[in-house]
């Protein structure tokens, strides 16, 4: 396989970040789920979680860095975090758009109900993971049950007004491959999905994202025992498209890990790749802009994000 490094070469592709504008934050693993194709191994048992030193660090940096407009918050089930109200609350204060990337269940949780009223409170733009709009898809990706209590979730938040005309709560989803083999066109399959949840739910949302699995973490542990690993890096490496290329998130985006460890983009951070190739954190630091014009850390799965349509944090690419 040629790796993603020369690939780039063959097409005179050279990756800087050109801009920061969206600050991704990782406050921690602890999560109400394990999905089977959580690139995170997100779950219950984990026990990484950003304490407040490091969620004050961030809120300090922030204020310091007016080039960025989004923070972005992820986990785990980002909500779990105690400090995750309060990093809210201080960036909306700074008229920043903060994304909430929510499993749904987590309102069910207690101690959490309280949720999507403080999501509306601030007017958070909330991204939630819906694999599918059938039961059967859902259960077999999330667990058993997940389904049924993401549908209850989505209703909840529709009755506050997220994904409805005219209210500015914005709802999207996020769809991802049940296995290995890569998303369909983004526009038909928001097509799909917003009429079989209206016609059957009554739901409502604003956008579907299409996001290719990458082959790390839990789903890479399912690639091998599949025997699929190189089936399906042969079809990402196959499908390459030097225009998502031109376009991967990781030219506009910083991702902080729960430690305060600075990464090139969320799937780095799992790898434990980090960003210059140096275990560089947040007190190393004055400004988040000291990453702009810098070379991304690169590896083979990167080819996920760069595959057909591309792939990101906001969905396709092209």
């Amino acid at each position: 396989m040629l790796s993603f490094v020369k690939k780039l070469d063959e097409h005179q592709i050279n990756l800087k970040r050109i801009a920061i504008d969206i600050l991704q934050i990782n406050v921690g693993k602890l999560c109400n789920q394990a999905c089977h194709h959580c690139h995170v191994e997100a779950g219950p048992t984990r026990t990484e979680i950003m304490t407040e030193k490091t969620v004050d660090r961030i809120i300090e940096l922030i204020a310091q860095s007016p080039e960025l407009k989004t923070i972005d918050l992820t986990g785990g089930a980002p909500e779990i975090n105690p400090y995750f109200k309060k990093l809210v609350i201080a960036a909306r204060s700074m008229n920043l758009e903060v994304i909430d990337r929510c499993n749904l269940t987590i309102f069910y949780e207690k101690g959490f109900e309280d949720i999507p009223q403080f999501l509306k409170d601030q007017k958070v733009h909330v991204i939630a993971s819906m694999p599918c709009y059938t039961k059967d898809n859902v259960d077999k990706q999330r667990g058993r049950g997940v389904f049924d209590k993401s549908i209850e979730g989505l209703k909840l938040l529709n009755s506050l007004g997220f994904g409805v005309e005219g209210t500015g709560l914005i709802l999207d989803l996020v769809y991802n491959p049940g296995g290995a083999f890569l998303p369909g066109d983004q526009e038909k399959l928001e097509s799909d999905y917003k009429r079989e949840l209206k016609q059957f739910f009554n739901l409502e949302f604003n956008q579907l994202y299409t996001i290719t699995n990458m082959p790390i973490k839990r789903f890479l542990d399912d690639l091998n025992r599949q025997g699929k690993y190189a089936e399906y890096m042969d079809l990402l490496v196959n499908n390459f498209n030097p225009h998502a290329a031109n376009s991967v998130m990781c030219k506009s985006l910083i991702s902080i890990g729960w430690d305060g460890l600075i990464y090139d983009c969320d799937f780095n951070q799992m790898l434990e790749i980090p960003v210059d190739s140096k275990k560089t954190t947040l007190w190393d630091i004055q400004k988040i802009d000291v990453f702009k014009n810098r070379n991304i850390a690169l590896a083979n799965h990167c080819y996920g994000c760069t595959a057909g349509a591309g792939s990101s944090c906001g969905g396709a690419l092209i």
